[in-house]
């Protein structure tokens, strides 16, 4: 009876180990026909500067990612760079000429704008701040110089928005819809 033990626990870690290999997550190629888009949400960490693709609770991809300031606090106000941090949806979808894709994040939302008001009352952002909008999901600024190997090296250079290489963000784009949810976290 031992041995069919063993045999039986060695079955039931194999496949496992499967889902445990990261570097395979970062080359599949998702197509939005093999993915149930009513199933999908993205959680973004922003210590380890990734996104990963959850289908339901299956974690599809990963993808790396890039943030504005190096200073990887939630966002205050506009203007300091940060990328908030929070649970967001995607409000829309466009192609864009600047960055491939734009998938715009529904920043502020109604928990943003309440640690926006408390952040105001205990004196850490002024009284006349704002707190900024236009957060979203896009591809690097080929025009301005901004390459692919910026997501490769982790260099912040956005406003606050979330970048990923172009190839990845295009991919990403097929997938999701209007309405995915979008977890943002350090």
């Amino acid at each position: 009876m031992p041995r069919y033990s063993w045999c039986i626990l060695l079955m039931l870690f194999i496949p496992l180990s499967g889902f445990n290999n990261e570097n395979g997550l970062y080359s599949v190629n998702l197509r939005a026909a093999n993915i149930d888009a009513d199933k999908v949400f993205l959680l973004i960490d922003k210590s380890d500067y990734r996104l990963y693709l959850y289908e339901d609770v299956t974690l599809r991809k990963i993808y790396k990612v890039v943030f504005g300031s190096r200073n990887l606090a939630d966002k205050l106000m506009q203007g300091d760079r940060k990328t908030p941090e929070g649970t967001f949806h995607i409000t829309s979808k466009r192609y864009d000429g600047r960055w491939s894709r734009f998938l715009l994040l529904d920043y502020p939302n109604e928990t943003s704008w309440a640690k926006f008001y408390q952040r105001q009352q205990q004196g850490l952002v002024g009284p006349n701040a704002d707190i900024g909008g236009g957060i979203g999901i896009h591809g690097v600024e080929y025009r301005s110089g901004i390459r692919d190997v910026y997501v490769d090296r982790r260099i912040n250079w956005t406003l606050g928005c979330i970048s990923m290489k172009n190839p990845d963000v295009n991919e990403l784009y097929d997938i999701i819809k209007v309405g995915t949810p979008v977890v943002i976290r350090r």
